[in-house]
């Protein structure tokens, strides 16, 4: 059984330009900027955005096939969770995951058996009575993620699922989705904008950026070999194009590195911002890649406090509020940026 997709939608002068296709058991991640079409893509597979063309197949069913064919949303075996959850205000917990079921045409009382397994198996055995203004976010998550597997799909479709909740929610109920998943036999599709869930969640990783793929692949190999700056900035490195000659690389924004295995071509040079170290003067001793910058911006970045410098090229570092203290980091400042050879990874564009 596998999802195959061809996914192109025109909307004025937007257009979705996407290829997807999915094995049972597999989590991907659409990951993107405001835009990006994902979830304009994850519309198109619930029913809820026709295609204008292409196609939709899942198994030996065609969902979508303009212009002759249109299965409406209802009719389609596919579970969504929303970002807002859009839990019925007037239903309690129990009724809400049985809602899907009762429009599938099952009877009441077996449609709510179903619902009560689904919300024990989501830890959730002692709300059935609880209206959604009485449940915790991570509370109402879990009741909207039983009544999308309620109805047993064979496609889940999970829109920024944990978008709405606060941090400390945020990572048990994380946990309990991953769990959930391992055990999900159907196909996902998750649309997020947090890396820390795709990377935990999915099995792969597609990057739109203006409706069309920039990269797709396993999380770890998306996080070491990142092809544009959205998805450098998305894994948190400093990413440049350049023409590698041996080990030495002239790059395309100006500058040049030396690096530590050598390469022809075409490539791309990436390092984290705690690699880079800053100095006062320019540093001597072991050899190392060094030039001038200047200090243009100052950010408390998770433990870290992250500094934007301009040179040739422009460049992030990662250091210590020690470090700013020492060395009385400020706007305006210059300072001379260092880089080890053993610490830029180099691969081809």
């Amino acid at each position: 059984m596998t999802l195959e997709a061809e996914l192109r939608i025109t909307r004025g002068e937007f257009r979705l330009d996407l290829a997807l296709t999915t094995s049972p058991g597999e989590v991907v991640a659409l990951l993107g900027p405001n835009g990006a079409g994902k979830t304009t893509a994850l519309r198109a597979l619930a029913g809820l955005t026709p295609l204008t063309e292409g196609r939709i197949r899942l198994d030996e069913n065609i969902w979508d096939a303009p212009p002759n064919v249109f299965v409406p949303a209802e009719h389609r075996e596919a579970g969504v969770v929303f970002q807002d959850y859009l839990l019925f205000a007037h239903m309690n917990a129990l009724d809400n995951v049985a809602f899907g079921l009762r429009a599938r045409g099952h009877r009441r009382g077996a449609a709510r058996e179903v619902a009560a397994h689904w919300l024990e198996r989501v830890g959730l055995a002692d709300h059935f009575h609880g209206k959604p203004r009485n449940l915790s976010g991570g509370q109402a998550q879990r009741v909207a993620l039983a009544r999308a597997l309620a109805t047993d799909p064979r496609l889940l479709l999970l829109d920024e699922p944990l978008a709405a909740l606060d941090a400390s929610t945020r990572l048990q109920v994380r946990s309990d989705l991953a769990h959930h998943l391992r055990d999900y036999p159907g196909h996902t599709l998750l649309v997020t904008h947090d890396p820390l869930d795709a990377m935990v969640l999915a099995d792969r990783l597609i990057i739109l950026e203006n409706g069309t793929i920039v990269q797709e692949g396993p999380p770890g190999e998306v996080a070491r070999k990142p092809r544009s700056d959205y998805v450098a900035n998305l894994v948190g490195l400093n990413l440049y194009r350049g023409t590698a000659h041996d080990t030495a690389v002239d790059l395309e924004c100006g500058g040049s590195f030396t690096v530590a295995e050598p390469s022809t071509g075409a490539v791309h040079v990436a390092f984290p911002p705690n690699a880079v170290g800053l100095h006062l003067e320019q540093p001597t001793g072991s050899p190392r890649n060094a030039w001038p910058v200047t200090i243009i911006g100052i950010e408390q970045h998770a433990h870290t406090i992250r500094v934007r410098l301009a040179g040739s090229p422009s460049v992030l570092a990662d250091v210590t509020p020690a470090t700013v203290a020492d060395l009385r980091l400020e706007p305006g400042a210059e300072l001379w940026a260092a880089v080890k050879a053993t610490e830029i990874h180099v691969y081809p564009a």
